[in-house]
């Protein structure tokens, strides 16, 4: 069972990205074209296909010979969606109370998942720099990507609530490791989906994928779904 035509190359990672230096990990060595990782369960071989263009497309194809559209830049925020707003002394004491005043989420078992999802999620970062002309973006401060990773431990499911189209889930995901990142959240969303009894959890989690540049195939989750 495969998720295309495209012949497979087994790889030491299922995630990697072209035009990368000899110096970086051997993941990011690789062409971005597509990538395909083979699964063998029992006697029966099962294809997982990932799909990766480093552009962040909307549109992604797992064929080359198919025309992707060229990513647009961001919408602005969704109208009514919950907004986060945390400054220098949240992100300094890694406090998460202004996120759950605003979602009314305080442990991972609370929140109205369906209501979540139709409202979506954003951040506003008022962070001030010490040297006003660091040139770094708010993605490679240490301490603001520390405030976001505690969030993501304590609420791994949060991608799928965030305001995807005013490049909300980019930006979360930049905040920490990309590859890894999209994986661990295919999964996790996912599962989350599913236990809250959401329509098409497999078509949500594909899209979040997409949003950042990654197909999934279908196989993976076949994968999924055989483990208790």
């Amino acid at each position: 069972m495969a998720a295309s035509t495209r012949p497979l190359y087994p790889l030491p990672c299922p995630l990697k990205q072209s035009t990368a230096p000899s110096s970086t990990p051997p993941w990011n060595q690789y062409s971005s074209s597509t990538i395909n990782s083979r699964v063998v369960q029992s006697q029966r071989p099962v294809s997982v296909s990932v799909s990766f263009n480093p552009s962040g497309n909307f549109d992604i194809s797992l064929f080359d010979d198919e025309e992707t559209s060229k990513a647009p830049p961001p919408l602005p925020p969704t109208e009514g969606r919950y907004e986060v707003v945390i400054d220098n002394d949240i992100i300094n004491r890694l406090d998460l109370t202004p996120f759950h005043n605003a979602t009314g989420i305080t442990s991972p078992s609370s929140g109205k998942p369906k209501e979540l999802l139709e409202r979506s999620i954003g951040f506003t970062i008022n962070y001030i720099r010490e040297d006003e002309y660091d040139p770094r973006e708010l993605s490679e401060f240490p301490d603001i990507r520390l405030w976001f990773v505690r969030l993501d431990a304590m609420y791994p499911w949060l991608p799928v609530l965030l305001d995807w189209r005013a490049g909300e889930l980019a930006r979360y995901a930049a905040m920490l490791a990309l590859e890894l990142f999209v994986m661990n959240k295919v999964f996790v969303v996912y599962t989350w989906l599913k236990q809250n009894e959401i329509p098409m959890p497999r078509l949500k989690a594909k899209d979040m994928a997409r949003m950042l540049g990654f197909g999934i195939g279908d196989e993976l989750f076949d994968l999924v779904d055989k483990i208790k």
